[in-house]
Parts: C-alpha cells; structure tokens; sequence
C-alpha cells in the first residue's frame, strides 16, 4: 500500500501468497472427502481476498507434507442423499454480498427469459434518456426563471424570454414522453425483473461447487442489484426491531451461510470482467445491514467501487476509476475506519465506531459438495428451511412458493414426482424419459419449461402454450392430487383409501387428517396453487384472484383434471363438445387471472377505485359465466368470438409486441373509451384485442369491462328453485331465465327442438373439426397398433433366445379373439367412413 497500514480493530487482508494456501488446502481436504471444491480462483478471489491474515494462518495446517484444512474449521453436512462441505470462519464485516434469489422475494421476480431480459436492458436504456430529460427540463426552468426576473422591457429581453418559455414547454414534453417510454416498460415487465439465471460453475467442463451468473453489461448489474436490494429492504420492513441498531449494539451473534458467486460484467471497449464474491444464502438481511453500516453500496463490491470513495494518502481521486479487487477494496475499507479510529476526536456515529462489533463475523462457506449441478436447488431449500422456521413475518406470496417448493421436494424424496405426473398425462409422448431434475426447476420457476416436453402428447405441438398448460396442469396436480375412487358402502366403519399422493401433501403442507378438510383448507390450498402458477407469469396478479376456484370436495377427492390436450378441447368445442369447451375454461383460469388487464380479479376489497373496471364479482361466478356462454350463444356471442377469444388468451403471455388494432392506429381498452388520453392504460406486450362475432380483432383492447359486459355475473349464478321467468331459444338448447326475490337473473336448461335451418347451419360448422378429431383418434389406433406389433415381436425374439416354453393355449386363444374383435370393428368402421364419403359429395 501507498502509506503504512494503521492499527486497529478493522482487518486487513492476508497476501496472495496466504490465499494460494489456503486453494491449496481446500482442495486436497475435498479429495480425502470425495467432494468437488469450487474453482481455484473462487477461493482465491472470493474467500481469500475477505478473510484476515491471522485467519487464513488458523484455517490451513500442514499434514504429510500437504496443505489441508484444521480438522475444527470445517464439517460436512448430509442433505437428502448429497453432502456438502461448510467451512467455519470469521470474514470481513464488508466482505458479503447479499443474495439476489432470497426466497423471501421470490414474488418480486418474474421468471427468467431472453425477452424479459432485453427489456431490463431497454429500461436501463429508457432511464438514462429520462435522467438527462430531468435535467435539461431542470436547467430549463432555471433559465426560464432567470429571464422572469431580469429587468428590462425591450424587445431582446422579451423574444429571450419567450425563447426560454419554449425552450422549458419543449424540455417537458420531451420528459413526458420519456416517463412514458419507462412506464411503458415497466408495465410490459409487470414492474418486475425476471430473476437471476444461475449455474454451476465449470472447470474444464466440469461442474464445481460455486455458481455463476450469465453475462450482463455494467449498467444492467447496477441496475438488477439495486432492485433486489429495495426488495430485500421491503420484505424486512416488517421486522419488530432494527436490525441495523442491533448489529451495532451487540454485533452478529449466529453463523449465517455463503456460497461462491462469479458475476460476469461486460464494459464497452474493454474485456468481460469475471468477479468472485460471496453471496450470504442465509443471514441475508444481516449482510445488508453491515453494508449500511459500513457505508457501502451493494453494487460496489458487485461491479466495482469508485476509487474516490475511499482514496488512500497522496492518491490523485478518480471518480471515474472502478476498483475490482475484493482485496483492494476490503484493505481500503480497513485502513480508512482504523484511521479514524485512531484521531482523537471521536464521532460514535461514524462507521468507524458503529461497524466496531461486525468488523469480522462467523460465516459457514460452502466450499466442497458431492452434486454440484445440485447445488442450487440445495441451497435454496435451506434458504427456504430456514425461513419458514424463522420468527421474521413472512410475505405471503412469498410464503406459498416457498411452500411449494417444499412440497415439490417432498415429491421428489418420496420418488413420487414421476409417477404423479404420468399419472396425470397418460398420452405422454415420453412420460418414462423426464429429466426430474429440470422438471422440479421448471415448475418452481427456476428454469425453463422445456424439460416437461416429455409430458406432451404426440400430436400437440412443443410450443410455450402447451408447455405452460402443462405447468400449470402438473402444479394442479401435485397440489390437488386424485384419490383412489371410494369402496362401496357397507354399512361398516371403513378406513377411506387415501392414495399415495395425499400423505405426501399432508407431510409438506402440515394439513390435517383427510376426514378434517375443509373450507379453510380449501382456501389455503387454492392460495398456494395461486401463488405457485403466479411464478409462470410475466404479469403477476393478486393471488387472491383464484379464491374460490377450488372446492373442498376438490381438495378432499383431487382436481379431476381433464386428460385431452389443448389441440383436441380446442377441436371439441368447435365441432359442438360443451364439456370440451368447459375443460378449455379451466385452462383459461391463470391467463385470464395474469394478464396486463385482467378478466378475473379478487371479489372483494382491492377495486374500490372510483375508475374501477368491471363489475366486483368473484372467480368462480366469471368462471361459470364463461362456461355458460357456450351453450347460450347470443347476438353478441357466437362460438366464433368465443374461440378466438381462448386462441388469444392462450398466447398472450408470449407476446413481444404491443398489439396493434386492425387499422393499425393504436388501440385503447374497452372500458377506457370515453377517458382522456393521458388517464388512459399504456398499450403493452400481452394485453389481447377483443374479438367480434365473426372471431376478427376489434380496435379494442378486452379488459374486465369487456369480460363483464359479453359475460354477465348472472350467467354465473345458479338457478333458485320455485321462480318463473321468460324463456329465449339458442342455438341446440332453449334456456330459460327466472328471477329470483333477490332480483338475480339465473337460468335453467332444457333440450328442446330446434330449427332444421339452424341445425345444418350449426353442423356445417362443427363436422370440420368432427373429421379432425376423428382423424386424429385413427393416428393414435395406428400407432398403438404398430407398438403392440413391435413388442410381440421382442417377445418372440426372446422367447427363441431363451428358449422358454410358449404360453399356455387358452391365454394365446383370449388374446386372440380380442384382436379379432377389434380388427373387426376396425374393418366396420372402414365401411363406415367411405359411407361418409359419399354423403360428403351428396352435401
């Protein structure tokens, strides 16, 4: 250093010579252990560089001529079936970054993707053109103000005057339109960013125990970092106390845990910097709180600290200069506070005299395990074991995902998630090859959906639709799982059957007996799969939206989900299938639920707005009104807009762009047509145009005004016993409308006969989609086929290698009449089709 180090209290960090050491030790301990250590320079330039010299001295012994690790300073714990390696030491107070993925904010993040990530970047953009419109409006006004107050009334000083005026009325609307481009971003975000992508790091291909982060430019890490500190902050506002007083008071009392972390910074101009830091899995408010202390700021140890923040004695101070070295920074920081410690006037409010009991602290780092590609999940179910554990109030979304997570994990150590999901899709494509791992990150949103391709139907399309019904399908799954149906009655007492997947459920989610559930239950378990399919979406809505949903004969005997994939609803509620259409509704649910303006929302409390859309209604009443539409179909709902419409909703979350109405103006919501331009929702990617009868997008955005007008709250209500009311015929069904005391309009449906013309018009519609699924039902038949004729074949084969005796004649006998049943109904039905044919020409 420039100038001779100052005693204190504060430490400083040991040499590189200590730190090569101390990798040396790391690793040969994991080798006797049968552990994979984390990369050589994690240890050198993450651990190393915040620990004390008199540390690293504590931490290394010489044992057969090799560097190990002191027998007392590390232990190994057992998690599940992995082990991972924690070494116990004191790191510098300064020395840890808090982590991004704390499960306490889980609700703050959206999930991972190249396009979320181009409109972060986009923002980033966005805030600087808004920052100098701040200032030049600023500098604007100044001058304006100044022309105000100069004296003189001649011609120069009045054209000055009105130029400044133009000028400062130019400099606002350049502002505005700037806020709105930010806004307009946000709101495409869901005033979100998506989370962090995470992975092992690799050596020489090889996956070690230490995590890096993908590739981000400068000022987008600045950027992430600040938003997940202000959401830390926000989620530890409901502590009883001041954590930061309390450190400061009494220093920090128990361990907290880190992990290796390598953040990849790209500046213009210059080579991509890959920094090591440690990140605190648990204690994460605590590291935050040190930070404060020590009067940094997280993203100065992140992606560099000014060098003017903390000069040394006869250093020239150079704002723009950025110090990368955690070793370089932690010394400074160190020489600054045990200088001022040493003046003789003494300020207990600096942080020389605050930061006095955290100057180091006791940390357990992870720096050995037996799975690291597991590493991850690993340690965020300990972040999540320690905070469902903890005193600290817990954000209830949060609280459910992390929830979710714990009973996705009980699944798994059950070795039941496989079973449970091929059992909810019996027409998967791959259902014996998942990858299970990939799946579990999958449906708790830390990783792609593509790993539940497998779980796809044949003739269904790999896209993010279907990949994300099927998230959402496995979610109802696991949370609502089926019971084995009830055994007759015998007028015994009988012990009901409950399945396997249920105790699983009951274990994680700490239920009571099957016989006690309900409707607390039932709410509790519909708030947690709302929070869980909450994760899968961009636009994120109130979990509440989904209360209701569920019912506790639900939540006792399973969802009963409908098997058929979106392909064959969409082409059963077109060729005139009601329940096809109805199991379509279901599927609906979250879309409409989270989307930039949604179509379902809380029944109660939150839409007390004077500019409310919508009428207040609850979920479920939206949800049946829906399905009601479908059978009615009125003047202004035909099964064409009702098509178009689930087509659209289905989409919306993957959509890029903002939609454009078909003129190609901008379009506005339907409820907001009579506002002003500036009250008006700004038009974001992933809001839907409304259909017209004929299933063409109109010039209107479908917001809950939309939904409600098309859908009334009184096709949602059930019908009331003993009232009259008047009857309309539509379409196949007559319904019939009664009016009950309260005033509410219900109906009732009774088959009737219907008009010849209107019968061929609705069966010219539907038999199109009739001949698909027809189709599509005789591709299945050949392809079970050709696999029954495969395996027969193996068997054969083996039968003749082995040389085993053959089957016994009366099992060969019954095998063969029930193939030759069904080749005769298949030859039948051959017949049948070319009848078909020709009725086809006769139409």
């Amino acid at each position: 250093m420039a100038a001779k180090q100052p005693e204190g209290i504060f430490p400083y960090i040991g040499t590189n010579t200590w730190a090569e050491g101390l990798a040396e030790a790391v690793e040969n301990t994991c080798a006797e252990l049968e552990l994979t250590p984390p990369p050589r320079s994690a240890v050198i330039e993450g651990l190393a560089s915040a620990l004390g010299e008199t540390e690293i001295k504590k931490l290394v012994v010489r044992q057969r001529g090799k560097k190990i690790l002191a027998p007392n300073v590390y232990r190994t714990v057992q998690a599940g079936e992995d082990r991972v390696l924690l070494l116990t030491c004191d790191v510098h107070g300064a020395g840890v970054v808090p982590w991004d993925l704390n499960d306490r904010t889980a609700s703050f993040w959206t999930p991972p993707s190249t396009e979320a990530m181009a409109r972060v970047t986009a923002l980033v953009d966005a805030e600087v053109v808004r920052d100098k419109a701040k200032k030049t409006a600023r500098q604007a006004e100044k001058e304006r103000d100044a022309r105000r107050r100069s004296a003189g009334d001649d011609t120069y000083a009045a054209a000055a005057l009105a130029a400044a005026e133009e000028k400062f009325l130019a400099s606002i609307e350049a502002l505005t339109a700037a806020q709105r481009e930010c806004d307009a971003l946000l709101a495409s975000l869901g005033k979100r960013r998506p989370r962090p992508v995470v992975r092992s790091a690799e050596e020489d291909g090889q996956p070690m125990a230490a995590l890096m982060l993908a590739p981000q430019s400068h000022a987008v890490a600045v950027h992430m970092q600040r938003y997940a500190v202000k959401n830390l902050r926000d989620a530890g506002r409901g502590r009883g106390y001041d954590l930061v007083e309390s450190l400061v008071a009494a220093g920090q009392l128990s361990r907290g845990m880190c992990v290796l972390q390598q953040w990849q910074i790209e500046t213009p101009g210059t080579e991509t910097s890959k920094l090591w830091r440690m990140v605190a899995v648990t204690a994460n408010n605590r590291a935050l709180a040190r930070l404060d202390i020590f009067g940094l700021q997280v993203e100065h140890l992140v992606t560099g600290m000014p060098q003017s923040l903390f000069p040394l004695p006869k250093e020239t101070s150079d704002p723009s200069l950025l110090l990368l070295n955690q070793r370089d920074i932690l010394k400074r920081v160190s020489w600054h506070l045990n200088e001022e410690r040493s003046k003789e006037d003494v300020d207990p409010e600096r942080p020389a005299y605050r930061a006095a009991k955290i100057t180091s602290v006791p940390t357990e780092v992870v720096i050995g395990c037996s799975n690291p590609a597991y590493l991850e999940h690993l340690l965020r179910a300990l972040n999540v074991n320690d905070h469902l554990r903890g005193i600290q109030p817990y954000d209830e979304d949060a609280r459910f995902i992390a929830l979710f997570a714990t009973l996705v994990d009980a699944y798994a150590r059950e070795r039941l998630l496989g079973p449970a999901l091929v059992d909810t899709f019996p027409q998967a494509r791959a259902a014996d090859h998942l990858d299970l791992e990939g799946v579990r990150a999958a449906l708790t949103a830390n990783g792609p959906l593509g790993p539940l391709s497998p779980l796809l139907p044949l003739d269904e399309e790999i896209s993010p639709v279907t990949l994300r019904d099927i998230a959402v399908r496995s979610i109802t799954a696991l949370v609502f799982p089926d019971l084995p149906p009830a055994r007759p009655r015998t007028g015994r007492r009988q012990v009901r059957d409950t399945g396997r997947y249920w105790p699983v459920v009951r274990g994680a989610l700490q239920e009571p007996a099957w016989s006690q559930a309900g409707a607390k239950t039932a709410e509790a378990r519909t708030r947690l799969w709302s929070a869980a399919v909450a994760q899968l979406y961009m636009q994120r809505a109130n979990i509440l939206s989904a209360q209701g949903l569920f019912s506790v004969l639900e939540t006792k005997e399973g969802a009963q989900q409908d098997p058929r994939s979106l392909k064959e609803l969409f082409l059963g509620a077109e060729a005139g299938d009601p329940t096809a259409w109805a199991a379509l509704v279901r599927r609906l649910v979250p879309n409409l639920i989270h989307a930039p303006e949604p179509m379902i929302t809380p029944g109660q409390g939150s839409e007390a707005s004077q500019q409310r859309k919508g009428e207040r209604r609850g979920p479920s009443n939206a949800v049946a009104a829906l399905t009601m539409a479908y059978r009615k179909e009125t003047s202004n709902v035909s099964r064409e807009l009702l098509l178009a419409f689930a087509q659209a909703v289905l989409e919306h979350p993957d959509a890029e762009k903002a939609p454009e109405a078909p003129d190609g103006t901008n379009p506005v919501c339907y409820g907001e047509r009579t506002w002003s331009d500036n009250a008006r929702s700004l038009i974001v990617p992933g809001m839907v145009l409304a259909p017209d009868t004929k299933g063409q997008p109109t010039p209107f955005v479908a917001d809950k005004a939309w939904f409600d007008e098309l859908f009334p709250p009184e096709w949602g209500r059930p019908a009331s016993a003993g009232s009259s009311g008047g009857t309309a015929t539509t379409g196949q069904r007559t319904t019939t409308w009664e009016t009950s005391a309260s005033d509410a309009t219900t109906y009732v449906a009774a088959d009737l006969p219907e008009d010849p013309r209107e019968q061929l018009l609705a069966l010219r519609r539907e038999l199109a989609a009739r001949i698909v699924l027809t189709e599509g039902g005789y591709e299945r038949a050949i392809q079970g086929a050709e696999a029954l004729l495969a395996d027969f074949e193996t068997a054969r084969r083996l039968r003749l290698e082995l040389s085993e005796t053959p089957l016994p004649a009366d099992q060969r006998i019954e095998w063969m009449e029930k193939l030759s049943k069904a080749r005769d109904a298949a030859t039948t039905s051959a017949e049948t089709l070319r009848q078909v044919e020709t009725l086809i020409l006769q139409l």
